[in-house]
């Protein structure tokens, strides 16, 4: 297996840097653009594999989509210009917006619609949105509550609207995939109520504004518990073109470099109006002792004057960030907590194992529930070789140990 021995630097690391763009507002983009009545240029786009399959599937259900990379663009040209497609092979990879936005986006067209992944996949339950689809009038099957899936419509069974509850307590994407596609239906009005726990509501308000930003309306209750859908509505964004912001969860590795090293660094293009939940990352940071500073474009974040302290955190909206938070709690003085986040569990590996597991080879002893990890730290980081899972976090969370212990050998880091 391929291998990347981290180099130790053991010194403070300062500078800017301006990371690639969302992966969540990409592919949220692709989609609103795919729906819009004209065509749409995304700039500052991710070209990454979630980005990559999210393209691949627009284009097999007939919605085109072209990409050029050196540019950091994709254009859409819209649902106008669809091509009728009867069959379609829809391959998600290991991507979970793409799945559970596509579904919902393959719901409005007749056609049979084959939705399936790679075996990581199919352990990824989407019971609770396929259940919805089906209230909302879509004829789908889904056998294991896992992909593969597949939608069979002709057009009085296609997705109408109506009224449907969906639970949101194992991923905030099911509402978000749903959101996306309804305000397109041809349907009067679509009421969708959430039942039971919800977890990363960030995520669920980047949608809302998102379809607002493209022209869409969405009705949320004070509660933020029912969301209200006027159909046949039309998408479009002003002059054509829409910008994608740096993505925060991929800023929280360089932010964590300044808290373990001691430096100063600051992200730009991500500001106190950031769309993106886990730019709060920065306010755990301070929690443990870091300087943080924000403005309207740059968020710069310096190391603890006294050195890292141990928190108690609730992950649950910023759990993208759990990883990194684990490391830099590597460096703390005392224990860090961190808690509901059990969600974490069907992501691209069950997180918080792959975590637990991977701290313990570096000497740290870890106490992991079904929904949080306490980590205690070592009084002496261990050289290991990091399992990745094949999951891109892992990689880069663990890489930062790296730059401050010895001896910190990462397998797979082509993951990333």
């Amino acid at each position: 297996m391929e291998s990347r021995l981290i180099r130790p630097v053991h010194r403070p690391l300062s500078g800017t840097v301006r990371v690639p763009g969302s992966k969540s507002i990409t592919n949220r983009a692709l989609v609103l653009a795919a729906l819009s009545d004209s065509p749409t240029t995304i700039s500052g786009a991710l070209f990454s594999d979630d980005t990559a399959r999210m393209c691949e599937c627009l284009n097999a259900l007939g919605l085109p989509v072209t990409a050029d990379e050196s540019a950091l663009t994709m254009t859409a040209r819209g649902i106008y210009e669809r091509r009728s497609v009867e069959e379609a092979q829809l391959f998600v990879g290991n991507s979970g917006t793409t799945t559970r936005f596509i579904t919902p986006v393959a719901g409005l067209f007749p056609g049979r619609f084959t939705i399936d992944g790679v075996a990581r996949m199919r352990e990824r339950p989407i019971a609770d949105l396929v259940d919805a689809l089906k209230l909302l009038g879509l004829a789908i099957e889904c056998e294991t509550g896992c992909p593969p899936l597949t939608l069979h419509g002709d057009r009085a069974s296609v997705l109408h609207g109506g009224e449907a509850t969906i639970r949101a307590d194992k991923s905030s994407q099911f509402l978000s995939g749903l959101l996306m596609a309804l305000p397109i239906c041809d349907s009067h009005e679509t009421v969708i109520r959430i039942e039971g726990a919800i977890f990363s509501t960030p995520y669920i308000d980047m949608t809302v504004e998102m379809v607002r930003q493209f022209g869409g309306e969405i009705e949320v209750s004070d509660d933020r518990r029912t969301y209200t859908i006027p159909g046949c509505q039309g998408y479009r964004v002003p002059v054509n073109s829409y910008e994608i912001e740096p993505d925060a969860s991929s800023a929280s590795y360089f932010w964590a470099i300044a808290a373990i090293t001691g430096g100063t660094i600051t992200v730009e293009g991500i500001g106190e109006s950031s769309l993106q939940g886990d730019a709060k990352f920065v306010d755990a940071l301070a929690q443990m002792g870091c300087v943080v500073e924000k403005s309207q474009n740059l968020i710069t974040v310096s190391g603890a004057p006294n050195g890292l302290t141990g928190i108690t955190l609730d992950m649950n909206e910023i759990s993208d960030t759990v990883m990194t938070l684990a490391a830099v709690a590597v460096f703390a003085e005392g224990s860090t907590r961190i808690e509901n986040v059990g969600h974490i569990r069907h992501k691209e590996t069950d997180r918080l194992s792959a975590t637990a597991n991977e701290l313990k080879k570096l000497g740290a002893t870890v106490e992991e529930g079904p929904d949080f990890l306490v980590i205690h730290p070592p009084k002496k980081i261990i050289p290991a070789q990091i399992s990745t899972y094949d999951d891109h976090r892992m990689a880069m969370a663990f890489s930062l140990v790296g730059l401050m212990a010895d001896g910190i050998e990462i397998l797979d880091p082509s993951c990333v």
